[in-house]
């Protein structure tokens, strides 16, 4: 079985700081972070934190030539993919293997059109509160990174490599039964909070308080129940009521990340959330008009912050 004894996070977001970090503080040697000269430059001058913590991660530059990593953690926005993708290509061997945890459902794909889908596991992190502020991040919360194989196989060498990783660095998993179900799970998830939360501005303890912002939140999300139908994937009423549960257990200080993007003036990931659905639903049949309301709203936003 593969050890992983390399792991390149292209991404300090919220989530990828807060996962490097946690590498960091087994072995610090295991982690690199991949960034391009501006950031490089800015976090050499700004340094980062976490949870109050400064760390001093090694980082390269896209450029460099060295050894492949063996395991390539994918933590920036849907919109950075692209990018993200070409940064990473010098570090991609043979026997490395790629998580994206990306929001969404399609970022799996683009990432094995580029190198191939034996190198991807699906992915992505649940149940973290984990915001950014500049290079500092704090969270209370550092939830969890579920994965799997397409196929579900619990056997698959490269699930077991990263569980046997994950395990010796202390970073919270989840290998699921059936890992495409749970990707549209959090895929719609992040359709209801991500998106109602960026509109009123709500960190998470609003959705205690305000009957109406929960409302909406589930209105949105059964718009993806009823397109999860027709795609053949098993989600019902009562997933979208463990949304809440899972959103009660968050710091009420909370942000999701695109209430995070929409205070920092920085672009959502409103593509692939309300776009996807729109989009889907076109193809189904399935009309789906909060996520079409959802869409124009955010956008408006995104440019009147401009």
């Amino acid at each position: 079985m593969l050890v992983i004894q390399k792991v390149i996070v292209s991404g300090l977001g919220a989530i990828g700081s807060a996962y490097a970090a946690r590498i960091y503080d087994t072995s610090p040697e295991l982690v690199t972070v991949v960034v391009d000269t501006e950031r490089l430059e800015r976090y050499q001058r700004e340094g980062i934190t976490i949870n109050g913590k400064a760390y001093s991660f090694r980082m390269v530059t896209p450029d460099v030539s060295e050894k492949p990593a063996d395991l390539i953690l994918i933590a920036v926005k849907y919109h950075q993919l692209g990018e993200a993708i070409q940064e990473i290509r010098n570090f991609v061997g043979e026997n490395t293997i790629i998580l994206s945890l990306q929001n969404g459902i399609t970022s799996e794909t683009m990432v094995g059109e580029a190198f191939g889908m034996d190198k991807v596991l699906h992915s992505f992190v649940v149940g973290t509160d984990a915001v950014r502020v500049g290079t500092s991040t704090r969270y209370s919360s550092i939830g969890k990174i579920v994965f799997g194989d397409r196929s579900n196989r619990k056997d698959d060498p490269k699930v077991l490599a990263v569980q046997e990783f994950f395990d010796r660095v202390h970073v919270p998993y989840e290998v699921p039964n059936d890992i495409m179900r749970e990707m549209w799970w959090k895929f719609m998830m992040n359709v209801g909070v991500n998106q109602v939360s960026a509109v009123l501005k709500a960190p998470y303890g609003v959705f205690r308080k305000v009957k109406e912002a929960r409302e909406l939140w589930e209105m949105a999300a059964r718009e993806v129940l009823a397109i999860a139908e027709r795609a053949g994937i098993h989600l019902v009423e009562a997933d979208i009521q463990e949304h809440l549960r899972i959103a009660e257990a968050l710091s009420p200080e909370g942000k999701t990340s695109m209430l995070q993007d929409v205070e920092a003036g920085r672009k959502t990931e409103v593509e692939i959330f309300a776009g996807t659905v729109a989009q889907m639903g076109d193809a189904y049949g399935i009309d789906t008009p909060v996520n079409d309301l959802l869409f124009k709203l955010i956008r408006a936003m995104e440019q009147m912050d401009k």
